[in-house]
């Protein structure tokens, strides 16, 4: 098993954006001393309700500047809302100032509010935000063409054409940084095989739905001969305390936070959610549907074993039980929820660090 300390870097009550970046860093430090795999953090936009962090740049060069190992990255760029060579540049300049840890994540941006004021669409915002996912592949091999050598490169894409193109600087890591496309999409899967790219899906997404079409990925890893093993992520809300009474107490109220309040919820509150149920009803994804609507209820959520909370004892058999049902070796962690005092954050991560990551970090799922 694989951990990554993942942040949407939700706001928080009372504490200022500033103040917040400042207990990130705090986190990421923690996390690093107790030697989990991977930071990662997400790239929002025009919801300030939700995430306060827009710039996953600004996420990997202070990260940078308070660890020493783990690896990190952004989870994701959003492709679609970049000159593709902006993120070229921006790839190959972070993984040198992080000595290469960079771990290179792309989405195409899962809700349209993310491309509403970005100027440079005009009148093509939708049509963009339609073919977000062709454009976000077409730069997987964007990334493979530009740090091949022999250079300057050259490049024919659907979106975007270059001719002769000579970067400033190449990244540490060769050929590039390993990519990362959360994705339960068939055809997506497959092209991810074939690139050689490691994938991912969230708590939302059934696990027993989820099992077939990763153990298809796998197979098709396997069979395209790739020297390592991928990596498929879950993202979870994770709360470790001394005993499962006084996790599931303390959690609670900040779970039911951050699932009414500000995840995936929106200006238009309940209203939002009721959009994410019938997206899903929409395409037929019935286990989805029931997850989303019953996303606050917190004593259903632990019940089907969707948040990891409880002792690090607890926590470990959950996740385990979860990874096998699931197939995913890591766990993205997201634990920085609601209002939690400092104080019961640190000690949650530490906890896991020390008790729960050491006992099952041989566990292989696949």
């Amino acid at each position: 098993m694989k951990f990554a300390y993942f942040s949407h870097v939700w706001n928080r009550p009372e504490m200022a954006p500033s103040d917040r970046y400042d207990q990130l860093w705090r986190e990421l430090a923690l996390a690093d001393e107790l030697d989990f795999d991977y930071g990662f953090a997400v790239e929002h936009h025009f919801l300030p309700h939700e995430s306060w962090m827009t710039s996953p740049t600004v996420f990997c060069t202070g990260g940078a500047l308070v660890t020493k190992k783990i690896r990190l990255g952004p989870m994701g760029y959003i492709a679609p809302l970049y000159d593709p060579i902006r993120i070229l540049e921006e790839t190959a300049v972070l993984d040198n100032v992080l000595h290469g840890r960079l771990e290179l994540g792309l989405v195409s941006g899962i809700v349209p509010e993310y491309y509403n004021h970005y100027t440079h669409f005009r009148d093509s915002r939708d049509e963009t935000f339609e073919r977000r996912r062709e454009m976000t592949l077409e730069l997987v091999s964007l990334v493979k063409a530009a740090f091949a050598d022999p250079e300057p490169f050259s490049f024919e894409g659907p979106f975007h054409q270059y001719k002769n193109v000579r970067l400033s600087v190449k990244t540490q890591q060769q050929p590039h940084p390993p990519m990362w496309i959360q994705s339960r999409d068939a055809p997506t899967l497959r092209f991810l095989v074939q690139k050689g790219v490691n994938t991912g899906y969230l708590l939302f997404f059934p696990r027993t739905e989820a099992a077939p079409r990763y153990e298809e990925y796998l197979r098709l890893w396997k069979e395209a001969g790739h020297p390592q093993k991928p990596n498929i992520g879950y993202w979870t809300l994770v709360y470790v305390d001394e005993t499962d009474e006084l996790a599931v107490k303390k959690a609670t109220p900040h779970i039911a936070h951050a699932f009414s309040q500000v995840f995936g919820v929106g200006d238009a509150g309940f209203e939002n959610t009721e959009r994410l149920i019938k997206n899903y009803e929409t395409r037929g994804e019935w286990g989805s549907a029931e997850i989303a609507r019953n996303m606050a209820n917190v004593e259903y959520l632990i019940n089907h074993n969707l948040v990891f909370v409880g002792s690090p004892e607890t926590v470990s058999d959950r996740i385990k039980a979860a990874a096998a049902e699931g197939l995913f070796n890591t766990v993205f962690a997201e634990f920085n929820l609601g209002w939690l005092e400092e104080e019961d954050l640190m000690r949650s991560i530490k906890l896991f660090g020390e008790q729960v990551i050491p006992g099952i970090w041989d566990f292989q799922p696949y």
